[in-house]
């Protein structure tokens, strides 16, 4: 028997909260094997910390790494640089990170710096093209290379961590943490996220059409195309609220308030906390969004999904039939979205299950962590 270990959980981003809550929490049941330390780069400040909250959790170490228009380069020297005066600072056995962001890459960079095992949460996603999603694809393929153990959601993701010659041993398929977080939801926060749509005067019914679209390849012209195919399903499903949670990077922020505030059925919000975009998921006809984390979710709630990407790393939901490729393409996603808006909800659900987990994924990882060390 080992002695308790120190495991830092290095995060940046609400997805990355989302999925890593749970494991955090399941890890904390185990005072006697595990200290667990949480560290937050603030890669997205007032999302990370407000999603922190909903789970009762606070960061141990808030970085505060971000500035206005920072370049990839320089948030990543940033990050790193922080990251090296927390390491020094403790002794740490493990790092957990999830995902593909900038946090992740310098979290396993940093590790590996320090010769400390990292474990990837949700490892193996692939879309095989660098630059789709950029800059999450090659992130993801550079921390497999210095990850120990690699949580692979599904066995797809599996079998591509073993084409790329990583041992079966260190590969363990169980599950997407996100569909646990989902479970977290309690009827009061269900109650609470109604609540704050009725002060919005937001109609909440059979005809609720959800959209996010934030990612940086989607910036530029493919904005603009995403913006034309929203206007005309406005104009022609009048009927029909189009609730649209608006990224705060320029680049997506000011394009949708100039182009979309002047319709009556179209609700631009700021960024939503996690209960409250749940609640959309749970009640929407139609997603259309590049999100990967909702890709992943709205399966939960049958309910169908146009991904506005030209890759995703997804494809278990393509090959389920829960969420269809439209890309930016104007006329795709305008198709697409159609065949849902033009019938009523209760003939659009969709009747395959989730692919992406059970909801008992962080008990499985921590398990995993337990025979590693041993304990």
């Amino acid at each position: 028997m080992l002695s308790m270990k120190n495991i830092i959980f290095i995060l940046g981003t609400r997805p990355e909260i989302i999925k890593l809550a749970p494991v955090i929490i399941e890890m904390k049941k185990k005072p006697d094997l595990f200290n667990v330390i949480v560290c937050n780069t603030e890669q997205q400040k007032e999302l990370s910390n407000q999603t922190l909250n909903y789970f009762g959790l606070k960061a141990d170490y808030n970085l505060d790494c971000m500035t206005q228009n920072q370049t990839l380069s320089s948030i990543q020297a940033r990050i790193l640089t922080s990251l090296d005066k927390v390491f020094d600072e403790n002794k740490i056995d493990g790092v957990v990170v999830q995902g593909d962001t900038m946090t992740v890459l310098c979290g396993a960079l940093t590790a590996f710096y320090h010769k400390i095992p990292v474990f990837h949460v949700e490892a193996g996603l692939r879309s095989y093209d660098i630059y789709e999603p950029f800059p999450e694809e090659i992130m993801r393929q550079m921390t497999s290379r210095v990850a120990e153990i690699h949580f692979a959601p599904t066995v797809d993701n599996m079998v591509a961590l073993l084409n790329e010659g990583i041992s079966e041993n260190k590969i363990h398929v169980v599950g997407n943490t996100v569909i646990d977080a989902l479970s977290c939801l309690s009827d009061k926060v269900v109650e609470e996220s109604e609540e704050f749509f009725k002060s919005k005067n937001i109609t909440i019914d059979e005809n609720l059409v959800l959209i996010t679209a934030h990612r940086r390849e989607n910036h530029g012209e493919r904005i603009d195309k995403i913006i034309e195919a929203i206007s005309y399903l406005a104009k022609k499903y009048d009927n029909h609220t189009f609730v649209i949670p608006v990224h705060p990077n320029p680049n997506v922020h000011d394009k949708f308030y100039n182009k979309l505030e002047k319709y009556d059925n179209i609700q631009l919000l700021p960024p939503l906390d996690y209960p409250s975009l749940v609640y959309l998921m749970k009640n929407a006809k139609l997603i259309l969004t590049d999100s990967g984390g909702i890709q992943e979710e709205a399966p939960t709630f049958k309910c169908p999904v146009l991904v506005m990407r030209y890759e995703t790393e997804r494809q278990e939901g393509i090959e389920a039939g829960v969420s269809k490729l439209v890309g930016a393409d104007t006329d795709k996603i305008i198709n697409e979205a159609e065949k849902i808006l033009s019938k009523p909800k209760s003939e659009t659900r969709l009747n395959a299950k989730n692919p992406y987990g059970d909801g008992t994924s962080a008990q499985k990882i921590v398990s995993k962590l337990n025979d590693y060390f041993n304990l």
